[in-house]
């Protein structure tokens, strides 16, 4: 039963999708205010969502069965990683591991699960977002994969969560050092490619392909996917803090990292055009990778 509680109230369904719609309004709002717009209300996401769900659902007439179950398994692998990472934040002691194998594992089904839906749509402008999508998670993947190895190196080669942010302290984060500080600003990356934020959008690409990977998608199902961009937005964050910014994780503490984190991510959202996929491609292949692999050989030398 407390699994069961964990899972689908706090720290799981509930609470990752209330805290996720309001990061979504605070990217929003900042957004806004930096081009000198009002912005929407703080309740405008809940809205929008639970408008979805009174909408038609339309599938295309040669749509796999795929089409309509993509959305949730996206869903549901990042209410499983919302449950793991609040468990091993709330309850340490707890006996439950959480794995860092296991998390980026769940991390990467989103992105896997728009491929497939998109792919079942058999629309030419969700197939371009389609691909456009697994050229980006083949580019993000290598560069996230080794910031977290040199993570890894410095916690003493440790792939627990909880034995991860006993590793660190306050003043002594996996990000004060240098090693550190190069696989941060690489995951920071890496993380809005796995986000979609700009100016990593390319697979949706509202002005060029109409939205691609969602373009066939209607009520229910587009607000599950919507729904999957919030959590996104909780999930990355808070995993990046307790990977990166120490093991103070009081509430006030852990409220100021995940909101620089989000700051981070609306700033360079806002400062940068969208990419088109072959520079995305080449930016994570040679100027994220670069650097991560030179946090990884720090790592090792103990810098």
């Amino acid at each position: 039963m407390k699994l069961l509680f964990n899972f689908l109230i706090f720290p799981g369904f509930l609470f990752s999708v209330i805290v996720g719609l309001m990061a979504c309004w605070v990217d929003r709002k900042v957004s806004a205010r930096l081009q000198w717009r009002v912005g929407p209300p703080w309740y405008q996401n809940f809205v929008d969502i639970i408008k979805l769900w009174g909408k038609e659902t339309i599938v295309p007439e040669d749509a796999k069965v795929t089409f309509l179950f993509a959305p949730y398994i996206g869903l549901l692998s990042l209410v499983l990683v919302a449950t793991i990472l609040g468990r091993a934040l709330i309850w340490p002691q707890s006996g439950f591991s959480a794995d860092l194998i296991v998390v980026f594992y769940l991390l990467a089904i989103p992105a896997i699960s728009l491929i497939i839906g998109s792919s079942s749509s058999r629309n030419p402008l969700a197939s371009v977002g389609a691909s456009r999508e697994m050229k980006l998670v083949l580019s993000y993947e290598l560069p996230f994969i080794l910031s977290i190895i040199a993570v890894i190196i410095k916690s003493g080669g440790a792939i627990q969560l909880e034995t991860i942010l006993n590793s660190q302290s306050l003043f002594k984060s996996h990000i004060a050092s240098l090693s550190g500080t190069l696989a941060f600003a690489v995951a920071i990356f890496c993380a809005m490619g796995k986000s979609g934020l700009g100016p990593f959008e390319i697979s949706e690409a509202e002005q060029e392909i109409m939205g691609g990977t969602l373009i066939e998608y209607s009520g229910v199902p587009l607000s599950v996917f919507k729904l999957n961009k919030a959590l996104m937005l909780y999930v990355m964050p808070v995993f990046l803090t307790m990977l990166f910014l120490g093991k103070d994780l009081s509430p006030v503490f852990m409220s100021l990292k995940f909101v620089m984190i989000l700051v981070i991510f609306i700033l360079v959202k806002n400062t940068n055009p969208r990419m088109r996929i072959d520079q995305a491609m080449r930016f994570f292949w040679i100027y994220m990778t670069i650097p991560a692999v030179l946090a990884v050989a720090l790592a090792v030398f103990g810098l």
